[in-house]
């Protein structure tokens, strides 16, 4: 049973029991109420106790179960809430450790509400583009007031139980049992009546109208495209200017509303997303993982020293090896500086700052590093340095110790052979700066060991990093697409458009920068070395020379004061640069082309579709597991907007067909040898199918 049934002398206790969460399913919703019918039919029971197993009171919905019938049948969570409420004997909330969503909502139709003190109270449905739709808005703001009720539901984040002191009607000692003590609550109140309930409360809250409307104006600049935050606003309104009833209706209808927005299906697709992408089918959940109780990290350069911080932010001690110790001291001052910035933020304490600068330690000699359960090496991106490194850390490293590889493009399985454990090796790809950016890369190699998997995807977790797994081929899932929508931005060059355009465009499309300013952050040197590469390797691949053409004018982006845009000291704004300008004008006359006006929707669907097509080849060659987690990548890596989903489940929204007629139409113009659709795109697209299925 998902909810267990107990009477404790003249109390009955109803513990849902939904692993992990108590996620009130179907089944659970069904138990409950039997539970509470069976209670009322009792008559030795005197009051009834609602509490939950594990650790959660309850987080709500069960997510298993969006997007299914399951969610909406009888009896639904209004109907349970409803059970609860208009019980004739009392029903107490007994409230610990997770209180959110539609548990929070519960516990407000209930006539009491106890709890243990450091519960997270929460309704975080605005996270997933909807709203409170089980009286949350109407209930919350009639137990806390208007303006604290309406900053919770905007917000979404979690509240500690101690802090809201009048949502219950006691708050237990933290040394107290929560079942005895709630059991003792329901003894006391037994009796009394008449039974209280939150709907017959009245909002108070002088002058609201000037409130709501500071509200709606304050949240409409902040939600951006999201509407579920101004929605969330409107419906906390209502509790204030409607009947109870008629409030309930109108959350109601919002909530259905909301649901089917864009918005919320590309939220609620990365929540899933991000979920099942530490999922492989041949390596079970079960899978031992190995200890990783020290790193060792090659390189203290901008890499290594951001990887590093991942490792000691996690309280994982780090020996940090370089060449000379000249660059070893430079890391070590960098991570540091690092801390002290965030320090003076005000998120990291003195205390915490030399706490993890203690885990952290340095060397100049490969044989201080052995003894480390996973090494980590970051340095320069070329397959020479890469061998040498591997060789050593073969001859090295202690048996079972990780060998992982933080290469951007370069082949996994051809660094493993310089060992002799390729099992061993694995890619961890950080992204730059490592110790911000969410998306760790997790490259299996044809010899990886499915422990080494199930290891480096338990540790991206520990990290606090969003890990996909890619198969090995050149650039990844990542770069491989990225490479693609570049090569759409040079030609986009060509044929008419100026670097301020396409990045304006990308921008407004909801890119966090361009192609060009991003170029200009992450190096351009560094894409230069991968053209250079490329033209030898694979010279059938065609590129725009204009970004040769920049490097050649020493113009690397911001490291350089001088990109494709100038830039000021201490100050990341992209100025355009007439010269720059200028070169990409007289590229278009060399190659003979005759330069026209370029229409913003024509830039981003040529960028957006590049990676798409891309994607749709990677997922065929089985290079990444599923389509959401090209997404992931996308959404936790290369700052493409989460309202729209990642990229193949934008393309699902925009329809397939229309992407491939798009793809069609684009491969009739310059470079169009460059669009060869996708055969898997175009088997979904005749088929009406879509990617994330």
């Amino acid at each position: 049973m998902t909810a267990e049934y107990q009477v404790h002398g003249a109390v009955a206790v109803i513990t849902l029991n939904n692993p992990p969460v108590n996620g009130m399913g179907l089944a659970t919703r069904t138990a409950a109420v039997h539970g509470i019918q069976r209670a009322l039919a009792d008559e030795t029971v005197k009051a009834i106790v609602i509490t939950g197993a594990g650790k959660a009171f309850s987080g709500g919905a069960d997510i298993k179960e969006f997007n299914t019938p399951q969610a909406l049948a009888e009896p639904s969570l209004h109907t349970f809430i409803a059970t609860a409420e208009s019980s004739t004997k009392p029903v107490v909330a007994a409230i610990h450790t997770v209180c959110m969503g539609g548990g929070l909502e519960l516990s407000l139709g209930c006539h009491y509400r106890v709890a243990m003190p450091g519960a997270q109270i929460a309704l975080p449905e605005v996270k997933l583009g909807l709203l409170p739709g089980a009286g949350g808005t109407q209930r919350l703001p009639r137990v806390l007031g208007l303006e604290p009720a309406l900053n919770m539901i905007v917000s979404g984040n979690p509240v500690l139980s101690e802090k809201l002191p009048a949502l219950f009607d006691e708050i237990f000692a933290a040394d107290a049992d929560l079942l005895t003590s709630a059991v003792a609550f329901a003894e006391k109140i037994a009796d009394a009546r008449p039974l209280p309930k939150v709907r017959d409360r009245q909002v108070d809250y002088p002058n609201y109208e000037a409130f709501l409307q500071f509200s709606r104006n304050t949240v409409k600049a902040m939600a951006g495209p999201f509407p579920a935050p101004l929605e969330c606003v409107e419906t906390v309104a209502a509790s204030v200017t409607m009947k109870f009833e008629d409030g309930l209706k109108f959350e109601r209808d919002r909530f259905l509303h909301l649901i089917q927005t864009t918005e919320s299906k590309a939220l609620r697709h990365a929540f899933f997303a991000e979920r099942v992408a530490s999922k492989v089918p041949d390596v079970p959940a079960d899978t031992p993982v190995r200890p990783i109780k020290s790193a060792a990290i090659i390189g203290a350069g901008t890499m290594g020293g951001g990887i590093a911080m991942n490792f000691l932010n996690a309280g994982i001690p780090v020996k940090l090896l370089e060449t000379k110790q000249e660059a070893l001291d430079k890391g070590i001052a960098t991570i540091r500086k690092n801390y002290e910035n965030t320090l003076k933020k005000g998120k990291l304490t003195q205390e915490k700052l030399e706490q993890r600068m203690g885990l952290l330690s340095s060397t100049l000699s490969y044989d201080e590093i052995g003894q480390a359960d996973i090494v980590v090496e970051a340095v320069f991106e070329e397959i020479g340095v890469k061998e040498a490194v591997f060789r050593k850390l073969d001859e090295v490293m202690k048996p079972g110790a990780i060998l992982a590889t933080n290469t951007s493009t370069l082949d996994v399985d051809q660094i493993a052979s310089f060992t002799t454990r390729p099992q061993d090796v694995i890619g961890t790809h950080f992204f730059s700066p490592a110790n911000v950016m969410k998306l760790l890369e997790i490259v299996r190699g044809k010899a990886t060991a499915k422990d080494v998997l199930a290891t480096a995807l338990a540790l991206s977790k520990k990290l606090k990093k969003t890990g996909v797994v890619s198969g090995v081929c050149d650039g990844f899932i990542g770069n491989r697409m990225i490479e693609q929508y570049s090569r759409q931005a040079g030609f986009l060059l060509e044929e008419g458009a100026l670097p301020e355009q396409i990045d304006k465009a990308a921008e407004k499309f909801g890119f966090a920068m361009g192609p060009f300013r991003m170029g200009d952050l992450a190096g351009n040197d560094i894409g230069w070395a991968i053209r250079k590469r490329r033209y030898v390797e694979k010279p059938e691949i065609s590129y725009s020379r204009t970004a040769d053409l920049l490097c050649e004018m020493g113009r690397y982006g911001q490291k350089t004061g001088a990109g494709w845009y100038d830039y000021k000291a201490g100050d990341r704004k992209a100025y355009p640069n007439e010269q720059v300008n200028a070169m990409i004008v007289q590229h278009s006359a060399d190659l003979g082309i005759t330069r026209r006006k370029i229409s913003d929707q024509e830039i981003v669907e040529r960028l957006v579709y590049a990676l798409v097509n891309e994607g749709a080849l990677i997922l065929e060659e089985g290079i990444a597991l599923r389509a959401s987690d090209i997404d992931m990548v996308y959404l936790t890596g290369y700052g493409f907007p989460l309202y729209r989903g990642g990229p193949m489940f934008y393309a699902d929204t925009v329809g397939l067909p229309n992407v491939l007629a798009a793809i069609r139409k684009y491969a009739q113009g310059h470079q169009g040898q460059a669009w060869q659709p996708a055969p898997l795109l175009q088997k979904l697209a005749t088929e009406g199918g879509s990617f994330n299925r």
